[in-house]
C-alpha cells in the first residue's frame, strides 16, 4: 500500500510540474492551431522537411524507439544493437527512427548548450559526481561495440527526431531560471542540436505517425 501512495504521489508531483512548465512557456503559442491543422495539404504536413524526413522511414525492417527519458542513454545504443543483429540474422534493407521528447529531449542537445545551461543538472545526468557539462550520449566508447551515440547513429542513417514541445518547456525554463529571453533561448537552443536531428511538431506525433509508415514499436525510455 506504501509503494502505491508513493506512485500515486509521485506521478501527481511529475503533472503538477509539466503543468507549470506548460504556463511558464506558453503552450497556446507551441502547439499546433487548429486553424493550421484544418489548412494542411490532405495527405500531408504543410512542412515538406518534415515530409521528406518522415520520406526516408523505408525498407523492409523498420522500428521506432521512442524515448521519454535519458535512461542512461540506452536509447543511443539500441538502435545500434538493432540494425547490427536484424542485419546478421535477417539482412534486407531496415530503418531505425529514434524519438527523443520529454526529458529525453537532453539527448538531443550539442555540448556548448550542455555547457551554458547546465543540462546535466537540469536533467539529473552526472559525469561521475558531478553534474555533465557535455553529452555524454552523442559518442559513446567503452562498449565493444562501434557506433553507438546519437550523434554516431545520425552518421550511419538513423532518423533521429526531437519534441518541439519538450524543447520549447525546458528552454523556457532555463530562460527563467538565467533572466533571458525565452524566444532567444529557444533559437539558441534549436540551433546548438546535435547535426542532422529533425525538430518534430511533437515527440507523440513522431511516435504515432513512424507507426503509421510501418515502424515497429520499442520503448527505450
Amino acid at each position: 500500500m506504501s509503494d502505491l501512495m508513493a506512485s500515486k504521489t509521485a506521478r501527481r508531483g511529475f503533472l503538477g510540474r509539466i503543468a507549470a512548465a506548460a504556463a511558464v512557456a506558453g503552450l497556446s503559442g507551441v502547439l499546433p492551431s487548429r486553424v493550421a491543422a484544418e489548412n494542411a495539404p490532405s495527405g500531408g504536413s504543410a512542412d515538406p522537411a518534415l515530409e521528406a524526413w518522415f520520406g526516408k522511414i523505408t525498407g523492409k525492417h523498420r522500428m521506432i524507439f521512442d524515448a521519454p527519458e535519458p535512461n542512461s542513454g540506452v536509447v543511443a545504443i539500441w538502435p545500434r544493437v538493432y540494425l547490427n543483429t536484424m542485419e546478421a540474422t535477417y539482412p534486407g534493407p531496415t530503418t531505425a527512427v529514434v524519438i527523443l521528447r520529454h526529458a529525453a529531449l537532453s539527448l538531443a542537445l550539442g555540448d556548448a548548450v550542455w555547457a551554458k545551461y547546465g543540462i546535466g543538472e537540469m536533467f539529473g545526468i552526472k559525469d561521475g559526481d558531478a553534474p555533465a557539462k557535455r553529452n555524454p550520449y552523442a559518442t559513446i566508447t567503452g562498449p565493444p561495440i562501434p557506433g553507438l551515440g546519437i550523434a554516431e547513429l545520425i552518421k550511419s542513417g538513423v532518423l533521429v527526431g526531437a519534441c518541439d514541445v519538450a524543447l520549447t518547456i525546458y528552454s523556457s525554463g532555463a530562460a527563467k531560471k538565467t533572466g533571458l529571453d525565452p524566444a532567444a533561448v529557444k533559437k539558441e537552443w534549436i540551433a546548438g542540436l546535435l547535426p542532422g536531428v529533425q525538430m518534430l511538431p511533437s515527440g507523440v506525433l513522431g511516435v504515432a505517425h513512424a507507426q503509421e509508415l510501418g515502424c515497429g514499436y520499442c520503448f527505450a525510455g
